[in-house]
């Protein structure tokens, strides 16, 4: 009971303990200046698909100096 009761009736100061530095600007209606969930989607794409294309392109280089060193 003692547990929910604490739930209920919480600190809703969502910031708690952070320092001011780490804080979000609050306006008049939330954060200010937050990257929304779909920005933040677009851009967890956009960052496996370059980290994939980097991937290939090491490997690619790799394999063709390795061919070069090799006379093959």
């Amino acid at each position: 009971m003692r547990k929910l009761w604490s739930l209920m009736f919480s600190d809703l100061n969502l910031d708690g303990s952070a320092p001011v530095r780490a804080r979000p600007n609050v306006g008049e209606w939330g954060p200010v200046n937050v990257i929304s969930t779909a920005q933040k989607k677009r851009l967890r794409v956009w960052t496996s698909a370059i980290f994939t294309v980097a991937l290939v392109v090491v490997v690619l280089l790799g394999r063709y100096f390795y061919r070069l060193l090799m006379g093959l």
